[in-house]
């Protein structure tokens, strides 16, 4: 069965590029285009929607709102944000709400299909610009130079070798071609490092790795 997304944007030459990077694909199909958030949850209510891809900034209803809902009260739903905004605080915040992608209007085709298919699969997903911009959070910045974590010995040399590379914004694919390994091994790393230090989302792990000093 195909992933069933549902798009909302309220720039219609960008919702119908959206889609057309699903359309002919048989492991996705886009259930539905609407223009903001309310007309979302009303699809929702009535519809099987396996993934809500959202921009942030719509008429009636935003993103952020519409995200809330979702996340209140329809939990078999996946929320994903795809947007301009590069802001860390509205990133926290929507990591916090459970957002499970953030992704910029920027990202290639084959990059959002991996996304997508992440996502599905109960993972996260932050594309490298918008790891950056969690990176500039003064949050973080500021807890730097704390004391390292018991937690650090837990990780092999690899494990940390990855946690480094996560943490400056690379992607599973950009991590394995310079490790010489497979994205999908990146990927498993990753799952055992968020596994060792009890976190469960990227923003969470950048937090760690730059409280413990493994950013370089």
């Amino acid at each position: 069965m195909p992933i069933r997304i549902l798009i909302a944007d309220d720039h219609p030459l960008i919702a119908e590029g959206i889609k057309n990077t699903f359309d002919n694909l048989e492991d996705y199909q886009v259930v539905a285009v609407v223009n903001n958030g309310a007309e979302a949850i009303n699809f929702i209510e009535q519809h099987l929607v396996d993934i809500a891809l959202l921009d942030i900034n719509m008429p009636i209803m935003d993103g952020i709102e519409c995200a809330k809902i979702i996340a209140k009260d329809y939990k078999d739903v996946k929320i994903a944000m795809l947007s301009m905004y590069q802001e860390s605080s509205i990133i926290k915040n929507l990591i916090d709400l459970g957002v499970k992608g953030y992704m910029l209007k920027t990202i290639p085709s084959d990059e959002l299909l991996l996304a997508i298919k992440n996502i599905y699969n109960g993972k996260e997903y932050f594309n490298s610009d918008v790891t950056k911009a969690l990176l500039s959070n003064d949050t973080i910045a500021s807890h730097q130079f704390k004391k390292k974590s018991p937690l650090v010995d837990e990780l092999t040399t690899r494990e940390t070798e990855i946690l480094k590379y996560i943490s400056q914004g690379f992607t599973n694919i950009q991590i394995g071609e310079k490790l010489f390994i497979s994205p999908r091994t990146v990927d498993t790393h990753r799952t055992n490092i968020m596994r060792k230090l009890d976190v469960n989302n990227v923003a969470s792990l950048i937090r760690f790795a730059f409280q413990n000093g493994l950013t370089s």
